[in-house]
């Protein structure tokens, strides 16, 4: 067996280190609630959160594609959610749909889960002021990158120049 077959290619990542970044960044948003005595919030919550409040009880779907993500990835949130007391679901219009709305608990901290995200946007301004090339810039001249060629067809690429891909399984 070759080196290259039994070397962990887990030890290189280049996205790795943002995802921990994020992660390390939730993590101390998370202790700000924590101290302020908010339990069963995630940060990962607050958007949806506030975008109820916003514009009122929604559907898993509606709410779905306010925020940009699936139906599958919000009915999760949302049974998360639910659990951890900030919000309800009842039955919508038709059988098929489920209605959300926020719970008291959480109607009682939006204004401050909106100052925390007016704070941690201006908190992330600071820091891309403080470096040579913004995030968002990153993000922007990464998307305009990818509509001109997939991420998909990218990989795909790259995968048909690889014998361990292209081999037959035996």
């Amino acid at each position: 067996m070759a080196e290259e077959d039994i070397a962990d290619p887990t030890e290189q990542s280049a996205w790795r280190p943002l995802r921990l970044l994020q992660a390390a960044m939730d993590d101390d948003i998370g202790r700000l609630y924590t101290e302020r005595g908010i339990d069963g919030l995630k940060p990962s919550y607050v958007m949806e959160l506030l975008r109820l409040h916003a514009r009122g009880p929604m559907t898993i779907t509606e709410l779905a594609a306010s925020v940009d993500r699936t139906h599958s990835a919000l009915s999760q949130k949302v049974a998360a959610m639910r659990k951890a007391g900030l919000v309800t679901t009842a039955t919508g219009d038709d059988a098929r749909s489920k209605k959300v709305t926020l719970t008291p608990k959480a109607a009682a901290i939006v204004d401050r889960l909106a100052a925390e995200w007016r704070a941690t946007e201006a908190a992330i301004a600071e820091l891309e002021a403080e470096i040579p090339y913004a995030l968002g810039k990153v993000v922007l001249d990464l998307e305009k990158a990818l509509r001109r060629k997939s991420f998909h067809d990218r990989i795909a690429e790259k995968l048909a120049e690889d014998d361990a891909w292209t081999r037959a399984a035996t």
